[in-house]
């Protein structure tokens, strides 16, 4: 008997110390998201050639965030990002002055490609698609946007 009601005991405790409920996750986005808004939203208006490289960490930590249910399109953001800094980082180009009108002279034809494909990845309706039900859900569930 005494053992019964240890095990139990146990497996109350255990049971308090497993994964966070979904409206624990919730809320913690909804925090995240509070959190980052002003600087996504800094990063963003900038409108330079870097701003989606420099909003890349804030991008990683509301992924991270995520619940569930988000956490594909977070994932579809978060790569295509990563995807065109990770073309630009191995073609050794500085996003900052990179013009694929003029290229670099010393770029390779595949170091072009490879950055053309990842800055098309951007444009890729699945990407828009992506960015898109993020920032609704956002709306929805935390009742305000990624960025303003």
């Amino acid at each position: 008997m005494r053992r019964a009601a240890l095990l139990a005991g146990c497996a109350l405790v255990l049971a308090g110390c497993g994964e966070p409920s979904a409206e624990e996750v919730r809320s913690d986005y909804c925090a995240t998201v509070e959190e980052k808004q002003r600087a996504l939203s800094d990063a963003l208006a900038d409108r330079s050639p870097t701003a989606l490289l420099d909003a890349q960490p804030i991008f990683a930590d509301l992924s991270a965030a995520a619940p569930g249910d988000i956490a594909d399109e977070w994932r579809v953001v978060v790569e295509a990002v990563e995807g065109l800094d990770e073309a630009l980082t191995d073609a050794g180009v500085d996003p900052a002055t990179y013009d694929p009108d003029e290229p670099p002279p010393d770029l390779t034809r595949e170091q072009r490609e490879a950055i053309e494909r990842a800055a098309a990845e951007l444009l890729n309706p699945r990407t828009q698609e992506a960015v898109a039900a993020v920032d609704q859900q956002a709306r929805d569930v935390c009742r305000t946007p990624l960025f303003q």
